[in-house]
């Protein structure tokens, strides 16, 4: 049984160059013009960085339990269950990464693809689908993940409206609440979150590997990113967040959308970190203070040397919380 599955924070942010740039820049409304430094130092949106940059990414695979494999570099971290009955994807990375997604694949089997599950909508877990279609993928995933890729969508914090999806590219077999499918051995196990990271976010589940695939809902090590234009939710993260700790034990192998690999401690960590930012905004808004004050308040400080080190830095993530404090 394959157990050693940690990657070291150097290796996974050299493998996921491509998101150094920044999921996030500063939102529109972050600070004011005069602060508003990160916005400053980009000319356009991130998307069209990062989608540049996963041309080229190297594809880091990390072997876990039961033949799943994680495949890091392409946007978010695609999960690979191989053996008889063939391959099934989790997530489908960003569709330039083809060539080197496409050859980590062929190393870890040359059966054919059989089923891609998309986690959610975003476009570095998503923006694979077609070319894996066109391999043979049925691709399934929650309902409001094919409502959002079949329609122009605005994520106004990315700067950026993504177009419609090709028809082609869209999951053909969809569920609201709960799906599950028999493949490889395993009885893989799909459940929709309330609101959180966006409306579409689903947990899959490997119970006889014991791995659990939690996607954007845990950034491991990181501040989250949450899409307010498509229902995505602070409070909703922290409810995640609190249900992927209920789900797991100490051995439960536990796959982030966002950082390597990680369990139930790092999990517990992500989710006190959540809890408290978000009461440490909410306290300061209620006795009304502006966004600039909390920002300049720096209610993210006790946790930046852990969480701020990459994508998200504190004053965004403050924002993010702000954001959703009514």
């Amino acid at each position: 049984m394959e157990t050693n599955f940690t990657v070291s924070r150097r290796k996974f942010l050299g493998a996921t160059g491509i998101l150094a740039v920044g999921l996030v820049m500063a939102p529109q409304m972050v600070l004011s013009q005069k602060e508003n430094l990160l916005l400053s130092a980009y000319q356009e949106s991130p998307v069209l960085t990062i989608m540049r940059a996963a041309a080229t990414a190297e594809i880091i695979p990390t072997k876990l339990r039961g033949n799943i494999t994680v495949l890091e570099g392409s946007g978010g971290n695609i999960s690979v269950l191989s053996g008889s009955d063939g391959l099934l994807m989790v997530d489908a990375g960003i569709g330039v990464s083809k060539p080197n997604v496409s050859a980590a694949i062929k190393n870890i089997s040359s059966k054919p693809l059989k089923f891609l599950i998309n986690t959610h909508w975003h476009f570095d877990h998503a923006d694979g689908n077609l070319w894996l279609k066109q391999q043979g993928a049925t691709i399934i995933a929650q309902e409001n993940t094919r409502k959002h890729l079949a329609v122009e969508t605005r994520v106004d914090d990315w700067d950026y409206t993504f177009p419609a999806a090709p028809t082609e590219a869209l999951p053909s077999k969809t569920f609201k609440d709960n799906n599950s499918i028999t493949f490889n051995g395993e009885k893989i196990q799909m459940k929709h979150y309330d609101p959180a990271h966006t409306d579409s976010d689903i947990s899959v589940y490997f119970p006889k590997a014991d791995v659990l695939v939690v996607a954007d809902t845990w950034w491991n090590g990181y501040y989250p990113f949450i899409d307010y234009n498509t229902g995505g939710s602070i409070t909703g993260m922290i409810k995640a967040a609190k249900e992927n700790v209920a789900r797991v034990t100490d051995k439960t192998i536990i796959v982030p959308g966002h950082g390597p690999v990680g369990n139930k401690k790092e999990l517990t960590e992500f989710r006190d970190m959540l809890v408290n930012v978000h009461k440490k905004v909410a306290a300061l808004k209620k006795q009304g203070k502006t966004l600039e004050e909390v920002v300049a308040a720096k209610p993210t400080a006790e946790y930046d040397s852990k969480f701020g080190g990459f994508v998200i830095k504190g004053d965004v993530f403050t924002y993010l919380v702000y954001k959703g404090i009514s």
